[in-house]
């Protein structure tokens, strides 16, 4: 049988598997793909390689898709994400003398106490004129909307009294270790070389923020996933499979040795095996623990491309002033999150698909069954922090709560 070769640019990190593992245990060749993955060290450049034709899809931060198809930092290149590759998994680092200063060296405080012990510090160093300087991984990436969500609802002025600089995962606990910033917000494993290393403590998770948030995505040109349904279908089933191999706890550590491979993440499998466990160390010499849903994946339609994720993504470029307000822009932004493709893709199968494509985000406070048109769905809470919710048809009373 001959295959369809495809090609998925992808950054070393955790939240890669569902690639790489497709890869690695034959599952897209199943389904009749040739895959090959093309390793990057920034999300700059996964996003360049896949706009000028070098990659397929991609494995992506999330609002870069939609930055991509408003056309910031390049011309407008119309984005689809049919398949959610993960959902959180990201970390909130600090330099060791500041987490101390906070009080958060020794284990993980809820996110309000935590975020106001935070606000004052930073409120106290910018009257000394002494900004905290934070990292995170692009302009327009979840981390970056995370971490400012956080902060501003913590009583932080994000524009007045911070900074927020890019820098590529890789080199977040180097930079660090060098106190070029004082803190990052990355994904795994990356935290947890800061810890190793001992120049970083790690003082909250993206799961404490927004519980189920969205975080990486499976994204393509509208035009090839338009024009190639089929593979972008076949595609979708094995990521999915892959997704099912990645829960599997018998399977933890064959799965961390395969990403920990050179030609992958290139690291360490025990801390990838953490990661993958919901199991983190938070300082040096301390024994990991278990944070629920630290990295959620596949379980209640985690994969599923919700429209709402991408309008409450595009409500924070609003916030964080990178894209101006228009119904135009919305409407492209929600375009790029595509259930219609996932459902199309699981037609006929066992899988579970919601009925409906968009939700009020944050309103789920305890497991609820919701409707399908194929199985049977429940859906865990998804809370902010701040017990906001965000309605995708209510954009401006959301913003105008600001």
């Amino acid at each position: 049988m001959s295959l369809d070769p495809f090609r998925i640019g992808f950054l070393p990190l955790v939240d890669a598997a569902l690639p790489i593992l497709a890869k690695e245990l034959g599952l897209a060749e199943e389904q009749g793909i040739d895959l090959e993955l093309v390793r990057d060290m920034s999300w700059a450049t996964v996003r360049d390689r896949l706009i000028y034709g070098g990659t397929d899809a991609a494995h992506l931060v999330a609002p870069l898709a939609i930055a991509s198809t408003l056309g910031l930092d390049r011309p407008a290149t119309p984005m689809t994400v049919p398949f959610v590759l993960g959902l959180n998994g990201n970390a909130v680092t600090l330099a060791p003398p500041l987490a101390e200063a906070i009080g958060a060296q020794n284990g993980l405080l809820d996110s309000v106490t935590l975020g106001q012990r935070l606000a004052a510090l930073i409120a106290l160093r910018a009257r000394e004129g002494a900004k905290l300087r934070f990292g995170v991984v692009h302009r327009y990436s979840s981390h970056n909307y995370m971490l400012q969500y956080w902060l501003r609802g913590s009583g932080v002025d994000v524009a007045r009294d911070v900074e927020i600089v890019t820098i590529a995962p890789p080199f977040a606990a180097e930079a660090l270790a060098m106190r070029e910033i004082d803190g990052i917000c990355v994904g795994e494993p990356w935290n947890s070389v800061a810890v190793e290393r001992g120049v970083g403590v790690i003082i909250n998770v993206t799961s404490h923020i927004w519980l189920r948030g969205v975080e990486k995505v499976l994204a393509m040109q509208t035009a090839r996933a338009e024009a190639e349904g089929d593979i972008v279908h076949r595609l979708i089933r094995a990521l999915h499979k892959a997704g099912e191999v990645f829960i599997d706890p018998a399977r933890h550590s064959s799965n961390a040795a395969i990403l920990a491979r050179a030609d992958y993440l290139d690291g360490s499998a025990d801390l990838i095996e953490r990661a993958i466990a919901d199991r983190i160390t938070l300082a040096a010499g301390q024994e990991p623990v278990h944070i629920p849903d630290f990295m959620f994946q596949h379980r209640e339609a985690a994969n599923f491309p919700w429209i709402s994720q991408a309008a409450w993504l595009y409500a924070q470029m609003v916030r964080a002033g990178h894209v101006v307000k228009s119904d135009e822009g919305y409407a492209a932004a929600q375009r790029v999150f595509r259930p219609d493709i996932y459902r199309a893709a699981f037609v006929g199968t066992q899988v579970p698909l919601p009925g409906a494509s968009a939700k009020l985000e944050g309103g789920i406070s305890e497991t609820t069954g919701v409707g399908t048109v194929q199985g049977r769905l429940l859906l865990g809470p998804d809370r902010f922090f701040d017990g906001r919710a965000f309605d995708p048809d209510q954009l401006d009373a959301y913003l105008a709560q600001d």
